[in-house]
């Protein structure tokens, strides 16, 4: 079975609370449980600052674009 992996565009995302972060903590679990990953591309500064204040970002993978979220 393929391993899943899933990168997310946060591109146009402009805000970021506490219902977004669950999503993706829980996503990220989920795939992981699965043997695969999740990756985060493109967040804006707003976000990334709220992504780096709870810490998803020293857990969940963020890139800053596209190609670098899709290679290994």
């Amino acid at each position: 079975m393929p391993q899943p992996r899933i990168v997310v565009d946060l591109s146009q995302v402009t805000f970021m609370d506490s219902s977004g972060i669950n999503i993706l903590i829980a996503a990220y679990r989920a795939l992981g449980e699965a043997g695969g990953w999740l990756r985060l591309v493109s967040s804006t500064e707003s976000v990334m600052r709220t992504l780096q204040v709870v810490g998803v970002d020293a857990v969940i993978d963020c890139r800053e674009t596209l190609h670098d979220a899709l290679s290994n």
